[in-house]
């Protein structure tokens, strides 16, 4: 008979098969728990990279609107927005406006030439009209240019006479312009300046434009170093309109990069309604009081969040008021449910900008106590609600969130100084334009400066021209002034 195992064997055999399943079991729970903490791993992976696709997109979609990037910069291929302005609806209509002056071409008094078209013959019976009489004469005007004429060249013949008393010989002066055997006048210089840098034509190009529209051909060497002589004759100006800003109560300032001899420049304005004056150099401090006009000034200056204006104590700073709408709406459209507060912030800043606008055209020198005091609790509501919300969340739309509430809870002063000071606009929109011919000549010019003086020279004259056209004259009236007489010089008072 065959050995029957005992009891004791049966138990030793489960417990060795329990053992090795009780092996089994704890090698898949180690296999479960690796594959769990992978799998948390790569959750956390993809949360992270969701929110990196996220902040990506965020990035890809800021434009001029929604962010301090120039329009220049917008994608021509990317479809804009409906709806991309701050500003509200005028309640015009497009096009002319009633009352407003008309540009229809109309017929002169007193053409140059008269051309007339009589009937040949009589329509009804074939009678020739040649001595008929003339009952009706109906006046019809072409306007057409003419071909250049050739250029006018005057000659200064030097003489020199012998003293028939003593026998010394004197010779004649030529006026203090005439330097070379051979050289273009001013009104040639005029043309040329502007073309060069009011029109923003690359100097190639303008040259024979020059020719074509003048029939004086010059250079392009001639072109590119016109702008260096047009600024040199403006140190006066610049000179007089820096005193000027300097008296002004409020001054608009704004820098913008630019690419001059393979690095990156950058040119500073300072600006009224009727004055600028621009210069270059890096964005430093230093850079920025090297235009001799910020330095010491004691009055209001209207600007964007750069740090580098922070060395100016001694004036009241005032936050423009369209870089903080696009950074509210650049939060707001990416995360309208999560960011509320920048919503009620951009209400508020629009309602109290037309509060203050109404207030200047009615004559007022500030806003009523009850505005101001309904305008302060409204932003600190809205500032509280951002802080709050975006408080103790890890987003990134969170942390940028909290970041510009803490930044309106910190600068409510700067940013709501055009509510509380009248005479301090809304914007530094003055200052934007009037440094934006630089971002427009470096772009039909290749998109950057062969040098560094090239670029100077540009802001010294963009700053002659700028001043003269806000006073009524025009770009060419005020060049041709520069090369004859000397640069205009704008009064001490503001037109009225």
């Amino acid at each position: 008979m065959p050995d029957v195992p005992s009891a004791a064997d049966e138990v030793a055999a489960l417990r060795a098969a329990s053992t090795r399943l009780r092996e089994v079991i704890e090698a898949k729970d180690a296999m479960l728990a690796a594959r769990d903490a992978q799998i948390a791993a790569l959750a956390g992976q993809v949360e992270a990279l969701a929110a990196r696709v996220a902040e990506l997109e965020r990035r890809l979609g800021k434009d001029s609107s929604t962010s301090s990037r120039p329009p220049s910069s917008d994608s021509p291929y990317q479809k804009k927005p409906r709806d991309r302005s701050l500003r509200q609806r005028s309640g015009r209509r497009p096009g002319k406006q009633p009352g407003a002056q008309s540009s229809t071409l109309r017929q002169v008094a007193e053409p140059d030439r008269v051309v007339v078209c009589p009937p040949a013959a009589c329509s009804g019976c074939g009678a020739d009209l040649a001595g008929a009489d003339v009952t009706a004469v109906q006046r019809l005007q072409e306007s057409d240019v003419t071909l250049p004429p050739p250029p006018t060249v005057t000659e200064y013949q030097v003489q020199a006479r012998e003293c028939g008393r003593c026998g010394t010989v004197t010779a004649g002066e030529p006026p203090a312009r005439i330097t070379g055997r051979a050289q273009h006048g001013p009104q040639v210089h005029a043309q040329a300046a502007n073309l060069a840098s009011a029109r923003h034509i690359p100097v190639a190009r303008a040259a024979r434009l020059m020719g074509d529209l003048t029939g004086v051909n010059v250079s392009a060497g001639f072109m590119a170093g016109v702008r260096g002589k047009a600024a040199a004759r403006c140190e006066p100006f610049m000179d007089h309109v820096r005193h000027l800003l300097r008296q002004a109560g409020v001054l608009y300032a704004d820098e913008t990069p630019a690419r001059a001899a393979g690095n990156l420049r950058y040119v500073h304005v300072a600006c009224t309604e009727f004055l600028t004056a621009m210069h270059t150099g890096g964005r430093s401090a230093a850079d920025i009081d090297a235009g001799g006009v910020l330095p010491g000034y004691a009055g209001v200056i209207v600007r964007d969040g750069y740090a580098g204006y922070q060395h100016l104590t001694e004036a009241l700073h005032a936050w423009c008021g369209a870089h903080n709408l696009r950074d509210l709406r650049d939060l707001y459209d990416f995360d309208p449910h999560g960011q509320l507060w920048a919503r009620s912030m951009a209400d508020l800043l629009i309602d109290a900008n037309a509060q203050a606008t109404a207030a200047r055209a009615a004559g007022q020198a500030a806003l009523t106590s009850h505005q101001t005091d309904r305008i302060r609790s409204w932003y600190r509501g809205a500032v509280a609600k951002g802080i709050t919300d975006n408080q103790g969340k890890r987003a990134k739309i969170n942390r940028d969130g909290l970041r510009l509430a803490r930044r309106f809870r910190d600068h409510q002063d700067m940013i709501l100084r055009f509510a509380t000071d009248l005479a301090v606009g809304f914007t530094s929109n003055q200052a934007e334009r009037d440094v934006r011919p630089v971002k427009v000549q470096q772009r039909t010019s290749g998109g950057t400066w062969r040098t560094l003086q090239g670029l100077a020279d540009f802001a010294v004259v963009q700053s002659y021209l700028s001043t003269t056209s806000k006073w009524g004259i025009t770009r060419l009236d005020a060049l041709r002034q520069l090369f004859t007489t000397g640069p205009w010089l704008p009064p001490a008072i503001a037109p009225t």
